[in-house]
């Protein structure tokens, strides 16, 4: 193998493949050579790996354990038991064929002879060459016979012999005289034997006596330079054949998603019945369908994982997709099925369509899970799975949000009390103290003397008035749009006021906690990319499922708008046909039946199929107003045009953000209006399409990163309270089973 590699070296360079040499030193452990193993298995720029045989190391490796763990697509040598296996079985399409006798094949096939019908026999039983050899002559249509160094009789057997394969490693024990008449033999041993001629005093012969043999065959292979050159070949073309699976596996197609078939049942049993009737896929195995990589998951578990930012870059090349935003107004307390729909239309798209689609839903929080709304994994037949995982935690990513936001608020009240009670020398020392008798600036504290046009690193030469400038961020309370937020149903901390322990000094001051985080809203919302680890979860056909806390639009968004609705029991078919007749006369794209949550994705097949010819329309999508006009006005026409007011009122809160926003220079952001989502007006017992109103506008918050105002009509709460009766009364966990019950 050391020749081998030291041939391919010299070679690889002039066909475009680039080759990296790992040595581990001689007290490397089995471990530590498992871990390299590994880590080549998960970088997706490597296409193919050898293990060089034999291991040397003082201590004892189990050698077919590390063989084995090389990634079967990226064994290039053909050795582990998978690729072994499919040669034995026969599948030499679909394997890794090991480089020695691969070559070996390919000089028999140059000699013109065929195989089948020919008495082959092969000396060694290596599972390097003697076994694979046998294997491929075998599928090959020849006669095989293995011997070795028990076999009884072994030069009546060369003899024989129509094709002769050695790999026995004993110099020169293959006579000329064993051999029959006009052999082919292909000598495979690499033995070295004294040679007082040489320079070296040694010299390379093979297991075969040449001289005496190359005037009996018809065909032979000298040592060296015989299969040596042909077993480097094969390395190369093992290697380019893996790097063209990897590209393959890449080039935009179909998903090769193995779907699974749902057993609808009568009457439609509950959320939970139907999710514990499911068998999950295992969540790496999806990730495998949809062609991301194994250094491209992180896993939580069997159901759940995340997928690395990294991947974002990989898929630049990618074409774009189509982003379908399901969404409602006016919807019922318990919600109107915008995560069921969504649910339903994927699987429609996938399982039905057999198109590629993902559904990115909300990550479930725990207010409405444990308030009035219940949680946020669809229903019915088309729902994610396991759903209590899914409403219950799932990764984390909103507490781990919610610490962060609460720690920016912390940080922003935390300086504005200790600039208020000390003197710029007290926080100058605090802030770059004393460190082995001298003061250094960290690079934050670089970075932040540089916007201030200070350009020195030694804090000795800072004037008075720079450490003024540098220690004193002097917010303003008035400006400070960023709260503490919680994801709880907490109606007792809408409006707090915090500072009210005496260590505080009096620093009091009202502010309000809300379930709308900022740091969500601005890892989320981007123009061009996906800007979180996504989690990966699935529903019920086996499908992926792309689970975030605010939306994450791609580069090509799908503005058609369609119409569903709720269906009751009661309705008749005539009033179904009649509400579609009336949403295609006011403008919808289309308006068609949906069965989703009692047929799963074969219920909104006509929903998947009007998304899809939308999908190919051009795009005409335009805000509802100028994006340039002032706040005031882009409210008023939202007002006017969806909701029917007659006008808007600014409340003196509303107008103070007006004007700071204005100033800020924020006034072109576009508006996302926080209402009642029980009316059209901002009262919620205004039903229908009341007329006749105004809208209060109470006030006006800033979503900076994301890049959105965000009205608060009315009496609108930031954050819920709870309802008399919670959903929190009715769950419960089962301390044998570890169940979750009452959830939905």
């Amino acid at each position: 193998m050391q020749f081998v590699l030291k041939e391919y070296y010299k070679i690889i360079k002039n066909i475009g493949i680039s080759a990296v040499h790992v040595k581990l030193p001689r007290t490397a452990t089995e471990n530590e050579v498992m871990r390299r193993v590994m880590e080549v298995n998960e970088d997706s720029k490597i296409h193919g790996l050898i293990v060089q045989l034999p291991l040397d190391s003082v201590h004892t490796i189990n050698t077919e354990r590390i063989i084995n763990s090389v990634a079967p697509e990226k064994d290039v040598d053909g050795l582990t038991c998978i690729n072994a296996g499919k040669l034995a079985r026969g599948d030499l399409g679909d394997c890794f064929i090991p480089c020695t006798p691969n070559g070996c094949m390919e000089l028999i096939k140059q000699t013109g002879v065929s195989l089948a019908g020919k008495r082959a026999v092969v000396i060694g039983r290596s599972k390097i060459v003697g076994a694979p050899m046998h294997d491929l002559l075998l599928w090959n249509h020849a006669t095989v016979l293995t011997c070795h160094s028990k076999t009884a009789d072994l030069a009546s057997e060369v003899g024989k012999a129509d094709i002769l394969v050695t790999g026995i490693g004993k110099p020169e024990m293959v006579r000329g005289e064993w051999l029959k008449d006009g052999a082919i033999v292909i000598d495979c041993g690499i033995n070295t034997i004294t040679d007082s001629s040489r320079p070296s005093g040694k010299r390379i012969v093979g297991d075969v006596h040449y001289d005496s043999a190359k005037d009996k065959a018809a065909f032979i292979t000298p040592v060296p330079g015989g299969v040596g050159p042909m077993t480097v070949a094969m390395l190369m073309q093992n290697t380019v054949l893996s790097a063209k699976h990897f590209l393959q596996a890449q080039e935009p197609g179909k998903w090769n998603i193995n779907y699974t078939n749902l057993n609808l049942q009568r009457p439609v049993p509950s959320d939970v019945t139907i999710s514990r009737s499911c068998v999950p896929k295992p969540i790496e195995c999806l990730a495998e369908e949809v062609g991301l990589f194994s250094d491209e998951v992180e896993l939580y578990g069997r159901t759940k994982a995340k997928v690395q930012l990294k991947t974002i870059d990989r898929l630049q090349a990618q074409p774009d997709g189509k982003y379908v935003v399901v969404t409602g107004i006016t919807p019922t307390p318990l919600g109107e099925g915008k995560s069921t729909t969504t649910i339903g239309l994927v699987q429609a798209l996938g399982a039905h369509l057999k198109l590629n689609a993902f559904a990115c839903v909300r990550q479930p929080s725990q207010g409405p899970t444990f308030g009035i709304k219940g949680g946020a994994a669809g229903g019915g037949y088309s729902q994610v799975i396991p759903m209590e995982e899914f409403n219950l935690h799932l990764t984390g990513d909103i507490h781990a949000i919610t610490a962060a936001n609460n720690l920016v608020a912390a940080a922003i009240d935390a300086r504005m009390f200790h600039e208020a009670t000390q003197s710029d020398k007290a926080l100058f020392n605090r802030l770059v103290p004393m460190t082995g008798g001298q003061r250094k600036f960290s690079p934050v504290q670089i970075n932040r003397l540089e916007k201030q046009g200070i350009k020195k690193t030694d804090p000795s030469t800072l004037t008075e008035e720079e450490i003024t400038r540098f220690v004193r961020l002097d917010i303003d309370p008035e400006s400070i749009t960023w709260q503490r937020v919680l994801d709880t149903n907490d109606r007792f901390l809408r409006k707090i006021t915090i500072g009210q322990s005496p260590t505080e000094k009096g620093f009091t001051r009202t502010r309000t906690f809300s379930t709308r985080m900022r740091v969500t809203a601005a890892l989320c919302l981007r123009a061009s990319d996906v800007c979180v680890q996504k989690n990966v979860y699935q529903k019920i056909f086996g499908m992926g499922l792309s689970v975030r806390y605010a939306c994450v639009p791609n580069k090509t968004s799908l503005f058609f708008f369609f119409f569903f609705f709720t269906a009751k029991k009661t309705d008749t078919k005539a009033e179904l046909d009649l509400i579609c007749k009336l949403a295609k006369e006011a403008g919808a794209f289309d308006a068609v039946h949906c069965s989703h949550w009692a047929d799963g994705g074969a219920g909104a097949a006509d929903l998947a199929r009007a998304v899809q010819k939308a999908a190919d329309l051009p795009n005409s999508f335009k805000f509802l107003y100028d994006i340039e006009l002032p706040i005031v006005d882009k409210i008023r026409i939202i007002a006017q045009k969806i909701y029917g007011a007659d006008d808007i009122e600014l409340l003196p809160e509303a107008q103070h953000k007006v004007d700071l926003y204005s100033k800020q220079g924020f006034a072109s952001l576009p508006i996302c209006m926080a209402k009642t989502h029980l009316s059209l007006s901002h009262d919620a017992e205004k039903k229908g399409v009341p007329t006749g109103f105004v809208l209060p506008i109470r006030d006006i918050r800033a979503s900076v990163g994301a890049g959105f105002l965000y009205p608060l009509v009315g009496t609108m709460p930031t954050i819920p309270g709870l309802p008399t009766r919670p959903c929190f009364y009715d769950i419960d966990l089962d301390t044998e089973s570890g169940e979750v019950h009452g959830l939905f």
